[in-house]
């Protein structure tokens, strides 16, 4: 097991050094500071784009709040709960960063705003392994993917790396984490119900992309009203708001050993996200079967 994870690292440092080698450097665009709605509100410059970074603060402080009260999210191991504290601390610091890049936006200011998202990111990706492939691995990998990606977004101010002012590791690091976690929350099984709600907050995030592409055309459009940057950062804004309300609402998924009476020689299986007294059950995440998007019970009945 430790040689697999050996080899699973050694693979991700070797693909990192030659991405890096074999792809020619990506300066930032200086014209990315150059925002389409530049409005000033209550002596706030670039108002809107400013102030749409609040819901990032009030989630993320509710989100940690959440974590830390009696378990609120019915955690099942301690890796959860510290994976999901990073993340929402990262939420939080998102809404500070962001805020202070749009009242100045430059180069420095950026970081403050990118640094805490590629944070949230790898924390999304440690949660999925701990939930869906191996909670002590998944604790584990927090603190290494988590340098990771904070190393990949300092290369932007660290004039003594080779790579400075190279936004590759950080786009990387980005589409690495979008694609890997739909991927994961939609082919690995669950360990809990309402796992749909992954999907539905993962989706966001491209809209959010394509939202900001399309900041003067979106603004252009709306006659001045709002630009899509803004509207990047509501969209954005609704991942963590999501996974929120998933984890309040989720249920732990068990998968039932459950004897017949009627047929008294046949042994069922089903899922659930419920607790019923009196049967034997174990997580789904600890067994080698997936019974997942699938009615199982008819297939059992042949036993």
């Amino acid at each position: 097991m430790k040689n697999q994870t050996a080899q699973i690292w050694l693979i991700a440092v070797t693909s990192f050094y030659l991405f890096m080698k074999l792809t020619p450097s990506i300066p930032q665009p200086q014209m990315y500071h150059d925002f389409a709605d530049k409005r000033e509100l209550f002596g706030i410059p670039n108002a809107l784009n400013v102030i749409s970074n609040f819901p990032f603060m009030v989630i993320g402080l509710i989100g940690l709040m959440l974590c830390h009260r009696r378990n609120y999210f019915n955690f099942s191991v301690q890796g959860e709960l510290w994976g999901w504290t990073c993340f929402y601390a990262a939420v939080t610091s998102v809404g500070f960063g962001s805020s202070y890049y749009h009242l100045g936006p430059n180069d420095n200011g950026l970081v403050c705003d990118r640094l805490p998202m590629t944070v949230a990111f790898a924390s999304l990706v440690a949660i999925l392994i701990i939930e869906r492939i191996d909670a002590n691995k998944g604790t584990i990998s927090i603190f290494p993917l988590i340098m990771t990606a904070m190393i990949s977004r300092l290369f932007m101010i660290m004039p003594e790396v080779r790579f400075f002012g190279d936004i590759r590791p950080y786009l990387l690091v980005q589409t690495v984490s979008c694609i890997a976690i739909p991927l994961m929350a939609f082919f690995l099984p669950p360990m809990y119900t309402h796992s749909t709600y992954w999907l539905w907050a993962a989706g966001f995030y491209p809209l959010a992309m394509l939202q900001e592409t399309a900041d003067r055309l979106i603004y252009t459009a709306t006659f001045h009203t709002v630009s899509g940057h803004t509207l990047k950062h509501l969209s954005a804004g609704m991942v963590p708001l999501i996974l929120t309300i998933m984890l309040a609402k989720r249920r732990l998924l068990h998968v039932l050993v459950i004897v017949s009476p009627i047929f008294s020689s046949k042994i069922c299986l089903m899922r659930t996200g419920t607790d019923i007294p009196g049967l034997r059950s174990k997580k789904a995440a600890d067994l080698n079967v997936q019974f997942w998007r699938v009615s199982v019970m008819s297939s059992l009945l042949s036993l």
